[in-house]
């Protein structure tokens, strides 16, 4: 019988309740990894669908500051580059978000000598890329001028078939959000003429005479391209959800139908599990200093909103 759920995604979940509710009767919780999954747990929940106790595992720290940022700033070149060999620097790098996924992708073109521009919805967000110094403006205007683009958001449409025609010849596409949704290859399919590069590696010719190079087909450009995330970032975001799985599992009662995170006290753990790995040594609060700052001394140390 089935009585946990852990989900990269949503895909699970959205097929239990859909096409199997019966089996929710022994599901004790749902644990959920990633931004997009994220998402649709909440959705689910205010359109009274979600059935089950889930933890939003995304939201934690140790999470999406450190799988979504570092974790994408690392495997985001390692896809690029396997599957073109480019030169980064000096290249016009578009970074279509710029959430924790789009932060660590920007970091990384930025740090091999990238001209980096991004595109926002998000006010907050904007300022925040405008402050690290990079350009915000439009994919409209950004497409007429990238060299090498990138999609982060988890949206749809990000690059659709007017910016496709606004593009340079040779044009590097690739996502990293987490569906095949951000960048419109669909539209190329079906009025571009396909030459097939290397395995992942394809390029497409307009109508206008310039060719887009599309990488991993529109999915994720780190795992089609390359292997994903290290293994060590990776322990940060599995140790949440075997925490969450245990938080589900032994204290059901304390989580009613919801999406909920984890305490603070645990996304501490996780942290400090890793610490040793990296020869790190903390500092120990004096009970006076503790008492000063009004925070128990082995932690938690920020509130359950800090994120």
């Amino acid at each position: 019988p089935l009585n946990m759920i852990l989900d990269d995604g949503g895909d699970l979940t959205n097929l239990v309740h859909s096409k199997h509710p019966q089996l929710l009767e022994g599901v004790k919780g749902i644990s959920e990894e990633t931004t997009t999954g994220v998402h649709n747990l909440y959705k689910m929940f205010r359109e009274g669908l979600l059935k089950v106790p889930a933890i939003n595992v995304n939201d934690s720290v140790t999470k999406s500051k450190f799988d979504n940022l570092y974790g994408c700033r690392e495997s985001l070149l390692d896809g690029i580059k396997r599957a073109t060999d480019i030169m980064v620097a000096g290249k016009v790098c578009v970074v279509g978000g710029y959430g924790d996924v789009g932060k660590g992708c920007a970091q990384a073109f930025k740090g091999f000598g990238g001209r980096v521009i991004v595109t926002e919805i998000d006010p907050i967000n904007a300022l925040q890329a405008a402050m690290e110094g990079f350009q915000v403006t439009t994919m409209e205007e950004a497409a007429e001028v990238g060299q090498i683009f990138v999609t982060t958001t988890g949206n749809i449409d990000i690059i659709t078939k007017d910016h496709f025609l606004r593009m340079k010849d040779d044009a590097i596409v690739c996502n990293i959000g987490h569906f095949d949704c951000e960048v419109d290859v669909a539209w190329l399919e079906k009025n571009a003429k396909k030459v097939n590069i290397k395995q992942h590696v394809d390029r497409y010719e307009l109508d206008n005479g310039n060719h887009i190079i599309v990488l991993a087909s529109g999915r994720l450009v780190n795992l089609g391209c390359a292997t994903g995330h290290s293994s060590f970032v990776m322990s940060n975001s599995f140790t949440n959800q075997v925490l969450a799985q245990i938080e589900l599992w032994t204290k059901h009662n304390l989580y009613p139908i919801g999406v909920h995170t984890l305490p603070k006290k645990l996304d501490e753990e996780v942290a400090a599990l890793h610490l040793d790995h990296l020869g790190v040594k903390l500092t120990k609060l004096t009970p006076k200093q503790a008492k000063y700052i009004g925070v128990p001394v082995e932690g938690p140390y920020k509130p359950d909103h800090y994120r």
